[in-house]
């Protein structure tokens, strides 16, 4: 895809004076004639100098897209029976672990805000107070990050980590682990040591965020992670809540979920993230009851803005039609 600042050039147009008439007309009448076109002439070349000396008249800049992890890597030439633009997707029972749909599960991607699970996992099982006030410091300005969040902001531990799960607040999920005991080295070094306590053994952190495409993980290990996560009921609650609130300062600013679907009555999603950085590309993860069963959905390096959500409803419809009537899954394709 290309981005392109387009400028509308307006091509200036000159009317000129009948020559018919005899060479006796009045110097008068020259005169006027002289002064109707002059004029306007002289205004739009003035505005036509205005508009050539605007920066944005001066240059037109073209953006390519920056390609993810995946598409560089080819996975998108994988073909699945749902015909989906995630190029890495699974769904597995988390019961029976039965899996009923993968698609290059295997491969080791960038996994963006997905992070958070595993930031959120390792401040809750480290029993830090959820009503201990934090600050927002310079430290966690971090990256491209836009945030409502200013330098100097007071919030309890429990407010950051709603922020942090259901509207994939960066500065939010910083703090969370630069308050951890040892500082955020501490931190990351935890979330790694969980990671491996879980058997993720595709996975590797460097910051509690996402924003770092060195945060790299498999659609297996995630399974795994959001298995884990949705042992907790704080993380339940907080990641599918629909919006809230919060107290910023003196302001009452209202936050929403990252992810449209928390509010469909089609689903019942029990536990999610979502993610997005250029080098990820758009990501999800689900815990969901579909269907009559409890399923565990991953969908990696989307294309697309709302491909992702596309995805997940083709997944969605094909649980709901097909798993009624049969029992068997639609087998594992395109394995990397």
């Amino acid at each position: 895809m290309v981005v392109a600042l387009c400028v509308a050039a307006s091509a200036a147009v000159f009317a000129v004076p009948s020559q018919a008439g005899t060479a006796g007309k009045s110097k008068a009448t020259a005169k006027s004639q002289k002064a109707s076109v002059s004029t306007p002439s002289r205004a739009r070349a003035k505005q036509l100098k205005s508009t050539k000396s605007s920066p944005a008249a001066r240059k037109v800049v073209f953006v390519p897209a920056r390609p993810s992890f995946g598409q560089v890597a080819g996975l998108h030439a994988a073909s699945d029976p749902l015909d989906l633009k995630s190029s890495v997707a699974l769904v597995l029972d988390q019961e029976s672990n039965q899996v009923l749909l993968s698609k290059n599960s295997s491969a080791v991607l960038p996994i963006a805000s997905i992070t958070k699970l595993m930031t959120a996992l390792v401040v809750v099982e480290a029993g830090l107070p959820m009503d201990e006030r934090l600050m927002i410091d310079s430290a966690d300005v971090v990256g491209e990050n836009r945030s409502r969040l200013a330098v100097g902001t007071q919030m309890t531990r429990g407010d950051l980590l709603h922020l942090a799960l259901m509207s994939s607040e960066n500065r939010a999920a910083h703090a969370l682990g630069r308050n951890y005991p040892g500082g955020e080295s501490a931190f990351v070094e935890a979330m790694n040591r969980k990671a491996q306590q879980l058997g993720m053994l595709d996975t590797r952190y460097v910051e509690p965020t996402g924003l770092s495409s060195d945060n790299q993980s498999s659609a297996m290990d995630l399974s795994v992670l959001v298995k884990a996560a949705s042992d907790h009921a704080i993380i339940r609650e907080l990641s599918t809540d629909r919006g809230a609130q919060v107290a910023v300062g003196s302001r009452q600013v209202q936050y929403r979920n990252t992810n449209g679907l928390v509010s469909n009555p089609s689903w019942d999603i029990v536990l999610q993230k979502t993610g997005y950085i250029s080098a990820a590309g758009r990501c999800v993860v689900m815990q969901a009851e579909l269907a009559g069963r409890k399923l565990i959905m991953v969908l990696l390096d989307s294309a697309g803005k709302y491909s992702r959500i596309g995805d997940a409803e083709r997944i969605r419809h094909w649980l709901s039609t097909t798993l009624p009537a049969q029992a068997t899954a639609v087998p594992a394709v395109a394995v990397r």
